[in-house]
């Protein structure tokens, strides 16, 4: 495998980076039964369980089978089971009957992950015995931050089945009470940005993923951003304007998806008049499930779980528009400008092409991200279920437009 890579890593941090992110997949599993870990909300989605084994069949597929000499396979089965959508490598199981696979039991899918971090952590032991320590670090690299996204996964995918669930259970428990905040969101900044020609893409030292690559020149006329995200706040006038029952705010493809959908207001937002909110013990007016069950919406909150349509259709209702992902991150450092990670990812108004000069990694890892780049819009930042440390400024997600089971908001732009 072919790897654009940094300098590799001792074979000791390595093993101990490999020991906390495997730990943590772990540790996202752990507030679910096994009946949770199993189910499949909706095609997009994958259960627990078979995240937990997908990224052990990636550590097992792509670096233990062509570089640990003697490696015993735990299940040949898995290699059909456990595939995500490598066409180099055979046929798999359809995704959307991921959740059909009640055996391996969670017990099994465990021994399989022990199986493997045993053999990975005495590869690396012995990777300066004679092998090629570069190919190693960097498959093993690439597998973390592989892992990492999955840990993202863990919590969106189980966030959405258990909004299916009429109980609304928490996937965690809360530190505290809900509270309804009787304050005033703060009014939205514009900051000033003069364009011109800008760098962007990953540079330097550090891991990036090949679709941030190679860094390039872009042009950029003068604009302004938002110096905060859209919050809930924001978003519940743009409702009680009755945005959801305007045409003219939407693009085509988003108004029709209104109309399919019946959307009426973000994904997991409950209406004052919601049956739901009998069960809850709630008190009046909007509430908002998430990952500590259903609160009263919070004004200051990121608004979270937009589809790109509702972004767009709420930056043209606040006359406004979203920032091109170039835009973004020239703009990521700007004095003042606040909110760029850790909150929503932030949709843009780019979609997901390859940057000029892409060419996709050799090997297995080609089908990693340059074959997704047609039909998708890019995200930018990062969310809370983004792990720490997994993203830089040159980051890219992308999903489809109508994606809105994720931490997925937006920030404003708009011309000077």
């Amino acid at each position: 495998m072919n790897l654009i890579r940094p300098a590799a890593p001792a074979a000791d941090e390595l093993r101990d980076r490999f020991q906390a992110v495997r730990a943590q997949s772990l540790a996202l599993a752990a507030p679910l039964s096994a009946e949770d870990q199993c189910i499949q909300s909706m095609p997009d989605a994958s259960p627990t369980k078979w995240h937990l084994a997908h990224t052990t069949w990636f550590f097992e597929t792509v670096l233990l089978q062509p570089h640990a000499t003697g490696y015993r396979v735990f299940d040949p089965r898995f290699h059909y089971l456990f595939n995500s959508y490598y066409e180099a490598l055979g046929p798999r199981h359809p995704r959307p009957q991921r959740g059909l696979l009640t055996r391996p039991s969670l017990d099994e899918v465990h021994a399989y992950r022990r199986h493997v971090d045993e053999a990975v952590e005495a590869l690396l032991e012995t990777a300066g015995e004679g092998r090629d320590w570069d190919a190693i670090a960097a498959i093993v690299t690439l597998g973390l931050h592989h892992e990492q996204q999955h840990h993202e996964l863990i919590v969106t995918d189980i966030l959405h089945a258990l909004s299916c669930n009429p109980l609304l259970p928490a996937y965690r428990a809360a530190a505290g009470p809900a509270l309804r905040l009787a304050s005033v969101p703060p009014p939205m900044q514009w900051l000033p940005q003069s364009g011109g020609l800008v760098e962007v893409g990953h540079g330097g030292a550090g891991f990036a993923f090949d679709n941030e690559t190679p860094r390039h020149a872009a042009l950029l006329r003068p604009y302004a951003i938002a110096d905060r995200l859209v919050n809930c706040g924001d978003y519940a006038q743009f409702i009680a304007d009755g945005a959801y029952q305007r045409p003219e705010l939407w693009l085509s493809d988003g108004w029709a998806a209104v109309q399919a959908q019946g959307w009426r207001c973000p994904a997991y937002w409950l209406a004052p008049d919601d049956p739901r909110l009998a069960h809850q013990g709630a008190t009046a007016g909007w509430h908002v499930f998430g990952l500590h069950g259903v609160r009263p919406l919070e004004p200051e909150a990121p608004v979270a779980q937009l589809s790109f349509y509702e972004a767009a259709a709420f930056a043209e209702w606040a006359g406004a528009r979203l920032p091109t992902e170039f835009e973004w991150e020239a703009a990521h450092d700007a004095p003042g400008i606040m909110q760029m990670s850790g909150h929503v990812w932030q949709w843009t108004r780019s979609s997901y092409d390859p940057y000029p000069g892409f060419r996709p990694l050799a090997g297995i890892a080609a089908e990693y991200n340059g074959k997704f780049m047609v039909g998708q819009l890019v995200l930018r930042g990062g969310s809370v279920a983004t792990p720490e440390g997994h993203t830089r400024p040159s980051y890219r997600n992308f999903f489809p437009p109508a994606a809105r089971w994720q931490f997925s908001g937006l920030r404003l732009a708009k011309e000077l």
